[in-house]
């Protein structure tokens, strides 16, 4: 049995150094290819090849956050919605204070008087006008003071999974709803001691689906901002797990360039070593 003989140490077929410097080499050159990588995009976990665990809880995480614009939208449209109603009720409000002074006024004169009879025409105007202000308070096909029958309401999603909801009901304004249903039709037939009153009453009714108006816009304004910041609180999480220290890998570029060329260095001399054996034949 012929015994294996040890590979010389000095060999012109087998250039042992060439093979641990190119090895090295191309060590150091992935190496250098995955730092640029994360320096270029910024990141320390690119694909699920880094890091298996780390990539799907940040990707997760991404989803909550799309999730999350999608509700900011939600949220942003219903404050779209309520604002607008906000402002045609303040109108109504604003033409409901005329009203009453023409009332108060009204009271002054007998019925069959020229002026009872011009300040009803500007009553009956101010009338109209509440039902054009109300019908006119629509955003996005969606109206909360219109009358006729109209169930529009705003519901804005409140979360990723759209199991909670920020409600602002639908209030009728129209003079022929519920809360103008008091108000005096004229101030000349239809007009009474009380016609004053009905109209104030009138006017407390809208002053407080105001409020209520009001206080649905602060709702929705309130947790808009926390969605806001939940958004900001996720991505700043997802950057933690998956950003990469750019001074970090600033020094290890630095140190993977040195390591380069002294790689390139030992190639060299490992190359010439061949050339070296041929001296001892001279």
């Amino acid at each position: 049995m012929q015994l294996g003989r040890a590979m010389p140490s000095n060999s012109i077929n087998t250039n042992v150094g060439a093979m641990v410097a190119i090895s090295t080499f191309n060590a150091i050159n992935a190496e250098m290819a995955e730092v640029q990588l994360r320096i270029t995009t910024g990141r320390k976990v690119n694909s699920v090849k880094d890091n298996p665990a780390i990539w799907a809880i940040a990707q997760n995480q991404r989803a909550e956050v799309r999730g999350l614009d999608a509700v900011k939208s939600s949220l942003q449209r219903g404050m779209s919605v309520v604002d607008v109603a906000i402002t045609a009720a303040e109108s109504v409000s604003e033409l409901l204070n005329e009203m009453k002074a023409l009332a108060v006024s009204a009271a002054d004169y007998p019925a069959s008087d020229p002026a009872r009879t011009a300040i009803n025409e500007n009553y009956l105007a101010l009338r109209r006008q509440i039902d054009t202000a109300v019908h006119n308070a629509s955003f996005g096909g969606l109206n909360l003071l219109a009358g006729g029958g109209s169930t529009d309401r705003v519901r804005a999603l409140a979360n990723t999974s759209a199991t909670s909801t920020i409600d602002v009901d639908h209030l009728d304004l129209s003079t022929s709803g519920a809360l103008l249903a008091g108000l005096p039709a004229d101030l000349i037939g239809s007009f009474t001691p009380t016609s004053v009153a009905d109209v104030a009453t009138a006017t407390a009714n809208v002053n407080n689906a105001i409020s209520r108006l009001g206080t649905g816009s602060k709702r929705l304004e309130s947790h808009l901002k926390f969605v806001e910041k939940q958004q900001d609180a996720l991505e700043a999480g997802i950057g933690n797990l998956v950003d990469a220290d750019l001074a970090k890998e600033s020094a290890r570029w630095q140190a993977l360039q040195v390591r380069q060329q002294l790689a390139i260095y030992a190639m060299r001399i490992a190359n010439q070593q061949p050339s070296y054996l041929l001296q001892l034949f001279r």
